[in-house]
Order: C-alpha cells, then sequence, then structure tokens
C-alpha cells in the first residue's frame, strides 16, 4: 500500500479510492455521504476537469509499472466489496430511505461504469496472467465477462473498421450502436475464441463458459445478498456500468475510419483512429482511459506512462470523455456538437496527410 500513495502514482491513488470510501459510507449510513458520492462522481469531476488544465506528462513505464498493477489489485479487491455492500443496502439490508437508495445506485454504477471498467480493462492488458484472470472477473462480475476476450482479439484487431462491433459509424446513434456493439462483441469474441482453440488444438474450455458460468454464479451471490430488491438492484447496476463502457466506446471511435487498401485489408491503426480527452481530474479517475491512441497503438503500456497525443496528431473531444458520454445520451446534441468535431478534424487529418 505504501508504494501505491507513493509519488508519483498518489493521484491516480487517491482519485479512484475516495469514492469507494464516500459510496460505502453512503450505503451504511445514507444522508449526506450518499450526496457526497454522487457529487464527486458528477458535479466535482466536471468542475475540476474545467477549473485545472494541467496535463500530467506520461510516466517512466519501468519505474512505474509494478506500482500501476498494486493500485489496480487494490481497486479490484474494493470493487468486489463495494459491489457486495451496495447490493445488501439497496436490497434494504441498512434501511436507507428512497433518496439515499436512489443517490447511491447512480453513484456506484458510475463507479463502476468509470473506474472498475477501465481497471479490469487495465488488467486485461496485463502480461502477468494472474492479473488478466483479477480483470476478467470484475468484467464478470458486472455480468460483461465476454470483454474480456472480445476487446482485445477483436476490438484492438478490427478497430476503426467495419468489422469491429465497437467502432460506431458516422451518424449511428448510441441507441443503434449499444444492441449492436453488444450482440455483435459477444459473437465476435466466441468465435475468435473457438479459432483459436481449433488452430492450435488447445486444451481446456472456451473461457465463454466461464464469463456465462461466472454470471450465473454472481447473480446467485446477489439473489443471497440482497434477496429479491438487491438482486434487481445488481441486474441494474450491471446494465449500468455496460452502457458506460459501451459510451465509452461509441465516443471515443466515433467516425473514424481505417484507410482501406487495394488488396482489401486495412492500414495500420494508429493515433488518427481514436478519440482522445487531456482532462486532468476524469483522466486520473478513470486511469487515463481518455488517452486512448496511445493505448491503443502501444496496448500493454500501464496506465501512467500513456501519453497525451498532440491535436495535430490525434482527434481531441470537444468536452471530458464523462461529459461527452453524457451529450450521446442526447443524440441530436450529439449530432450537432461531434459532428463539428468530425468535420474540423477531417480538414486537419487532410492538411496534414
Amino acid at each position: 500500500m505504501s508504494a501505491i500513495l507513493s509519488h508519483p502514482l498518489k493521484v491516480f491513488a487517491i482519485t479512484t479510492l475516495c469514492p469507494v470510501i464516500l459510496i460505502a459510507l453512503g450505503a451504511v449510513f445514507g444522508g449526506w455521504f450518499a450526496g457526497a458520492a454522487l457529487i464527486y462522481m458528477t458535479l466535482l469531476t466536471h468542475l475540476l476537469d474545467r477549473l485545472i488544465t494541467r496535463v500530467t506528462p506520461a510516466m517512466d513505464e519501468d519505474e512505474t509499472g509494478d506500482d500501476a498493477d498494486a493500485l489496480s489489485v487494490v481497486l479490484a479487491i474494493c470493487h468486489f466489496g463495494l459491489l457486495a455492500l451496495v447490493v445488501f443496502a439497496l436490497g434494504g439490508g441498512l434501511g436507507l430511505g428512497i433518496g439515499a437508495s436512489a443517490m447511491i445506485f447512480l453513484a456506484a454504477g458510475l463507479f463502476f461504469g468509470q473506474v472498475s471498467n477501465s481497471n479490469a480493462h487495465e488488467l486485461i492488458h496485463r502480461r502477468d496472467w494472474r492479473l488478466r484472470i483479477l480483470g476478467q472477473w470484475v468484467f464478470t462480475s458486472l455480468l460483461f465477462g465476454h470483454h474480456a476476450s472480445a476487446h482485445p482479439k477483436v476490438h484492438h484487431r478490427w478497430v476503426a473498421t467495419p468489422d469491429d462491433p465497437n467502432t460506431a459509424q458516422e451518424g449511428e446513434s448510441f441507441y443503434d450502436f449499444a444492441p449492436r456493439a453488444w450482440v455483435g462483441s459477444f459473437t465476435a469474441g466466441y468465435e475468435i475464441e473457438k479459432q483459436i482453440r481449433a488452430r492450435s488444438r488447445k486444451i481446456g474450455l472456451n473461457p465463454y463458459y466461464l464469463y456465462v458460468g461466472g454470471a450465473v454464479l454472481m447473480m446467485a451471490l446477489a439473489l443471497w445478498i440482497g434477496g429479491i430488491g438487491g438482486f434487481v438492484a445488481y441486474l441494474l447496476l450491471s446494465l449500468h456500468a455496460q452502457m458506460q463502457l459501451l459510451l465509452s466506446d461509441y465516443v471515443q471511435h466515433y467516425g473514424l475510419v481505417r484507410d482501406r487498401r487495394g488488396d482489401g485489408s486495412y492500414g495500420p491503426v494508429d493515433a488518427r483512429h481514436s478519440w482522445n480527452a487531456p482532462h486532468w481530474f476524469s483522466s486520473h479517475l478513470m486511469l487515463n482511459a481518455p488517452r486512448h491512441s496511445d493505448h491503443h497503438t502501444h496496448p500493454s503500456r500501464p496506465y501512467p506512462s500513456l501519453h497525451m497525443p498532440t491535436q495535430d496528431a490525434a482527434p481531441t473531444l470537444p468536452y471530458s470523455l464523462p461529459l461527452m458520454a453524457t451529450i450521446a445520451l442526447i443524440p441530436p446534441l450529439w449530432g450537432r456538437v461531434m459532428g463539428r468535431a468530425l468535420y474540423k478534424w477531417r480538414i486537419q487529418a487532410a492538411q496534414t496527410s
């Protein structure tokens, strides 16, 4: 724990662990703690993104990799504990009122969607198999285990092409994108896992059996912990977290397309194929997920070492990633805001190519 709180990772640690404490206190005591948890994940994040304009430089990969993994393990452990506590509280086990329950549901859902998902995403990209399995279980606990296969093996390979279910086409609303991406990534991930085992004659179950079996186990645990009320809350929390992950994919690749070669293949993935956001607070909260271009060009690079590309090298979102995800929920507004951004980027890219 001392390594986590030491410079330079202390900002990541404080930013991501504070909501764990607030949500836990809100689940137990309700009242102001529940309100503070929701404010932290919404208004405070937006305010600090606007007030702090500093862009944290990328950290040395060799010096921060182990500490970054240590923080990811702590966050994963906190995730499981917090999920159980919130399910118990929302199931009526701690006597929360309607208002406090609503605030805890929203705050916890935002935490699972923005922090836990980002952390699990980091874990499934690590070389250590134990960390990858931990990330798989975080996703599975949110009934989204297939993402551990579909993301690195489908999305990273086919991003910014029609073959990637998680790349949104220009003009496609989030409400059209979300079901297509969910079903498409589930089936594409299953097929590629099946092909890998057929080609290599790999012994062992397709991990999809673990994802589905783990989901059934998690639902049974939710029913045991929180009763019917907690079970329903768990399903809604999982849906809430899944939609935020899909919103991130929707925003971060919207309208971007790789060049098609004469032989039908696609050009390599580079910085131009992801939208980025430089905002200080939400970047720390989401473990540098908004530095998306560098992640796609260096998938195994630890999150503190991801670079924020210059605006002439990669497209930059008009606003922070959480705010753009909110705008995406309003298609007419999204069309105006992102339509202008995409038009400007294409002109800029054409001038610099």
